[in-house]
């Protein structure tokens, strides 16, 4: 009876994602801004639907795990939608591209490059949405919605201390990483949704810090004019502590631990479906007896045994 295993292990799904951080730290800028503009545009409909359910005084007075599940419910799509579209959130960029750098097949200049460009795609998609989209648009226009937004502001920005955002902030890239991660080793469609959905479901009911998220929230929690919370607030005491945050969280709780668990120490490019990587032309470090000669065109390593047999076959011999 043949078993079907509908799922990558954790050593194809590490070196996929290093496989993906290399791409993606490799593309053009232009195509990397435009790419986090859209991710950062679909981060922040998510947080628009999140908050749409989160409004009634009542529920907020007698009945806030309801609300938060009901977020936590409703967010994990936006995740989603990135995730298959292949756009990029820079919080996204932590894990991957850092396992690509330990990798060694990206340079760390080219990783922070990603990652500057990222954030300030991701910031500039979030804005758009939260002003023109949003603002302008009146959507969030009510008097409840507001009290809302100003509640909401003055809980994520100015309530808690600055180390306390930051922990957060470890927390929350820790369960979208691992949420990102999940993904890379479904095989199907929804396999992916599943494994995108549930550890983004607990970083929202949590009420953790991702500092995309926050991109939506609090400038508009500034729009709509929160005592107390200005521009100059929301960089020093939220924006650059979940920043921070989130980087430990994905790049060294997700990227660098799968990394030293799955890759690290290997001595032989690690194949996905029996296809080498591109550039893994020979392994990593050493090379072993049996493993012969990279297949360009192929993208497969050729047994030695193999070569010897083809060699000594007339029609092959010169």
């Amino acid at each position: 009876m043949q078993v079907v295993h509908n799922a990558y292990t954790p050593k194809e799904t590490t070196e996929l994602c290093s496989r993906a951080g290399t791409m993606k730290g490799n593309m053009r800028a232009d195509k990397v801004f435009v790419s986090s503009f859209v991710a950062g545009c679909l981060l922040a409909f998510a947080c628009a639907c999140t908050l749409s359910v989160s409004v009634s005084p009542w529920f907020q007075e007698n009945a806030p795990g309801v609300v938060a599940l009901l977020g936590a419910i409703i967010f994990p799509w936006g995740l989603v939608a990135i995730l298959s579209t292949g756009t990029d959130l820079c919080t996204g960029s932590f894990m991957l591209t850092t396992i690509s750098v330990l990798h060694r097949r990206l340079s760390p200049w080219k990783m922070l490059l990603h990652w500057f460009v990222t954030f300030w795609g991701n910031l500039a998609g979030s804005l758009f949405i939260m002003a023109i989209i949003i603002g302008y648009g009146g959507t969030f226009s009510q008097p409840a919605y507001h009290a809302r937004v100003i509640a909401f502001g003055t809980a994520k920005a100015i309530t808690p201390a600055w180390h306390q955002i930051f922990l957060r902030g470890v927390g929350a890239n820790w369960l979208v990483c691992l949420a990102a991660y999940l993904s890379f080793m479904g095989r199907e469609y929804f396999s992916k949704v599943a494994g995108i959905w549930f550890p983004t479901f607990a970083f929202v009911m949590l009420a953790f810090d991702h500092v995309v998220a926050n991109m939506f929230y609090i400038p508009l929690a500034i729009f709509v004019g929160t005592p107390g919370l200005s521009v100059g607030h929301y960089i020093a005491h939220s924006m650059i502590p979940s920043l921070l945050g989130n980087i430990v969280g994905g790049g060294l709780f997700v990227g660098v631990i799968f990394w030293y668990l799955h890759l690290f120490g290997d001595d032989e490019p690690n194949s996905i479906d029996d296809e080498l990587f591109a550039a893994d032309k020979r392994p990593l470090v050493g090379q072993r007896s049996d493993v012969g000669a990279f297949d360009e065109d192929s993208g497969v390593q050729t047994p030695r045994s193999t070569r010897r047999k083809e060699s000594k076959d007339p029609e092959n011999m010169v």
